[in-house]
């Protein structure tokens, strides 16, 4: 198969109520939705970086260009396989979301020209029709008010809660939200590098709530300080920003990094990447769960379909549509089931559409790359950061 066009789309889609971490506040879900296009047949993706860089490296502005300029040129000629596509981007380092998005593009594109949905192409479980997710929970102006919308998730059905801290916001809420719902709810924190080893004592301190696990508590491309936590505190660690390949995945479960890795195909480059740590994970019985970027329906059909592979053992933050946004941009929104599943949809590619009304109204920006053109230089006449 040949690709002939990439469309980038860049999208503001308001969120239902802002959303904060240890790093910032986002009230709009920005993101650029790529759609490939070839033999008649459209593929679709989003980015999951950020306007700024302060989870990732990357921003919307750098995967804008390393889209324009030196991935697109590089996509010309057969495509046999989806795979084919990382063997063609190797010689750019980096990048990795910018990559994802239009690698996993690729994957939806060639699923739908085969009939399929891209679990199969992928390899995932055909049994494996639900996917248990949880909810990820961001620092609440109160205490009370985390434990209201803790209790109001759990009555919803999500089967495990992830709660955001930051140094001076941890000990206490977590235990208030502990006392308020009990020791059978599974619980995690997720800190986004916010700790350093001069707080292990505040850490050791989180033993006794029996978390499933603790986030990425210190630095994002860090496995040494994280070996010496590992030693020290009893909760497991999961590494989520410092994994980016099956290497690094290796690196960190032989240094003692970590019990867990967060896999989030956005960030380590696409699915080729995903596979590859996911079978490293399968080898050595290391635990995975898909993380959530506060996707559009379209990210959001994406990790469900990765979530269908074998290693994928804990509930993911693949959450509902209507937990973040009031009107998704694809034609049906994902729904959370009675049983605190979502669905794996089961038509061609990721099985969703999107819907072209309410894409036209978030769309901020669109320019159509063709395949065969070489690069170019500058910047278009708009703000990524507006």
């Amino acid at each position: 198969m040949r690709l002939e066009q990439v469309v980038l789309q860049f999208v503001s889609l308001p969120l239902k109520s802002p959303f904060e971490t240890s790093f910032g506040l986002e009230r709009d879900k920005r993101t650029w939705l790529v759609t490939v296009r070839g033999e008649g047949i459209e593929g679709y993706a989003e980015s999951v970086a950020s306007d700024a860089p302060l989870y990732s490296e990357e921003t919307s502005a750098s995967v804008y260009y390393a889209i324009r300029d030196h991935i697109v040129p590089r996509l010309t000629g057969d495509i046999p396989h989806p795979e084919a596509v990382w063997e063609k981007l190797s010689g750019l380092r980096g990048n990795r979301m910018a990559k994802a998005a239009v690698e996993m593009a690729i994957w939806d594109w060639f699923a739908r020209a085969q009939g399929v949905p891209l679990f199969q192409l992928l390899g995932g479980q055909e049994a494996v029709h639900r996917i248990p997710v949880g909810v990820s929970i961001g620092i609440q102006p109160s205490t009370n008010e985390l434990v209201k919308v803790a209790r109001d998730y759990w009555s919803q059905g999500y089967r495990r809660l992830k709660i955001k801290i930051r140094p001076g916001w941890d000990l206490e809420p977590l235990t208030a939200v502990r006392d308020a719902l009990g020791p059978e709810v599974p619980m995690m924190a997720d800190a986004n590098s916010a700790y350093t080893l001069d707080d292990i004592s505040t850490l050791q301190a989180l033993d006794p709530l029996h978390l499933m696990m603790i986030e990425q508590p210190l630095g994002y491309d860090d496995y040494v300080d994280h070996a010496v936590l590992a030693r020290h505190i009893a909760t497991p660690i999961c590494l989520d920003e410092a994994v980016h390949s099956p290497a690094d995945a290796r690196k960190a479960f032989e240094m003692g990094s970590c019990q867990i890795i967060n896999l989030k195909v956005g960030r380590v480059g696409g699915y080729q990447q995903a596979l590859g740590i996911n079978r490293f994970a399968l080898d050595h019985q290391l635990p995975l769960w898909c993380g959530g970027m506060l996707e559009t329906g379209v990210g959001r059909a994406h990790n469900l379909h990765l979530t269908t592979l074998a290693g994928f053992t804990l509930p993911g933050d693949t959450s509902a549509s209507d937990r973040y946004f009031d009107e998704d941009i694809i034609a049906t929104p994902f729904v959370l089931n009675p049983d605190g599943t979502l669905t794996v949809p089961t038509g061609p590619g990721i099985g969703v559409d999107v819907n072209a009304k309410r894409l036209q109204s978030v769309c901020t920006y669109e320019e159509v790359l063709a395949v065969a053109q070489g690069p170019k230089g500058g910047f278009p006449e708009h703000d990524l950061g507006r």
